[in-house]
């Protein structure tokens, strides 16, 4: 099985979402969110393969890799994986459904790279529901890496992604109750306590200490 140690040996990290490559095939462990394989007659790093952080990675995965199976890119597959999240109605810190700072705004944060180093991402993004998809039209589309706030959402408008409101029910009521004490006390890592049962916030560097979601992927072509 192909472990991150060994994907990472392999493959440039990024702050967020990486696309990288390797030729071959294997097929997803679900519960453990990675890929395992390779398949029969396949070089060790031979075959497609895709990682993700957290325990809504899982589901991140299952999406990369059906365009993975196909043949796909490992630049399509990150940015259906991270969509997946995005979109998820229990997740409360990396999509639609996040908690709004203190004045009730969502703001949504993304980033992309290529297996060229190319590179794109937003910050501050208000109103699109997808900010994985606009960082990389950000990288292929402009000249810049980095688009924040007002300029980001004026860029996302431009570029045809609808504007949303993204302050679920849910995520206002949380709001709402906030608001009766206004106590700001941040929580590093608060992913855990907010999807699912969590496990707590652990130690520095392990399984419930680190940043929002992030994927890696390998694709069959070795891009």
């Amino acid at each position: 099985m192909l472990d991150r140690r060994e994907l990472l040996k392999v493959s440039a990290a990024a702050p967020s979402l990486l696309a990288a490559g390797a030729a071959g095939a294997a097929a997803p462990d679900i519960a453990t969110g990675a890929a395992k394989g390779p398949a029969k007659g396949a070089a060790k790093l031979g075959r497609p393969c895709v990682i993700s952080t957290w325990d809504f990675g899982v589901a991140a995965n299952q999406a990369a890799w059906a365009v993975l199976a196909k043949g796909g890119r490992a630049l399509d597959a990150v940015e259906a994986g991270a969509r997946v999240p995005e979109a998820d109605l229990r997740n409360h810190s990396v999509g639609r459904a996040g908690y709004p700072d203190r004045d009730g705004h969502v703001t949504l944060d993304a980033s992309i790279m290529d297996e060229h180093g190319g590179c794109g991402a937003v910050a501050g993004l208000e109103h699109i529901a997808h900010p994985i998809s606009v960082a990389r039209r950000v990288m292929e589309n402009t000249p810049h890496v980095l688009l924040v706030g007002d300029g980001a959402l004026q860029f996302a408008i431009e570029q045809g992604f609808p504007r949303e409101a993204l302050l679920t029910p849910e995520s206002r009521k949380a709001w709402r109750a906030w608001l009766k004490t206004a106590r700001y006390k941040p929580v590093a890592n608060s992913e855990m306590k907010t999807y699912g049962l969590g496990t707590g916030l652990g130690v520095p560097g392990g399984k419930a200490n680190h940043d929002t979601i992030g994927m890696l992927a390998l694709d069959r072509a070795g891009t």
